[in-house]
């Protein structure tokens, strides 16, 4: 492989995104949660979803893997499933009040490996990087989208 291609965008924060979910694991781990959870736990602490499909679009991922992740964390006792009142083929999805309680210990947690991780950066350099990969996941997902609709437009023509 090009030692170029090591030291490209794309490469450098993917192995920064590996180590931090390596860093996240481990500190989270004895709380009984795992990174995967964070999306869910997120979404869920915060109010912004509560059924399988909003939690699929809140974490970026489809359905299927969804539903395996929502089971395991059921199975877990991570969340807690009700019928929808007003929708018979959809449920409420909420966090157990177990976890409700250890949420604030796993964030705490998650701010420190990332203040552990920015060590040696100035207040402006965090600010800076965080700007910056903003910007490359607009772009990516902008990107994204357009092979997604470049495929569906392909396959409409045929």
């Amino acid at each position: 492989m090009d030692e170029k291609v090591l030291r490209t965008p794309g490469h450098l924060v993917s192995l920064a995104a590996r180590a931090f979910a390596r860093l996240s694991e481990e500190r989270l781990g004895p709380l009984g949660f795992g990174v995967g959870h964070l999306p869910v736990l997120v979404a869920l602490g915060n109010g912004v979803a509560n059924t399988q499909r909003d939690l699929a679009r809140f974490a970026r991922v489809e359905q299927p893997p969804m539903a395996q992740m929502l089971a395991r964390m059921e199975r877990d006792g991570l969340i807690t499933r009700t019928r929808d009142p007003r929708d018979g083929r959809s449920s409420r999805i909420d966090l157990t009040p177990a976890v409700r309680e250890r949420l604030p210990q796993a964030s705490a947690t998650l701010l420190q490996g990332n203040r552990d991780a920015m060590e040696g950066f100035s207040d402006e350099d965090e600010r800076r990087l965080v700007e910056l990969l903003d910007r490359l996941i607009v772009n990516l997902d902008r990107l994204s989208g357009a092979v997604v609709a470049a495929a569906a437009s392909e396959t409409d023509e045929t």
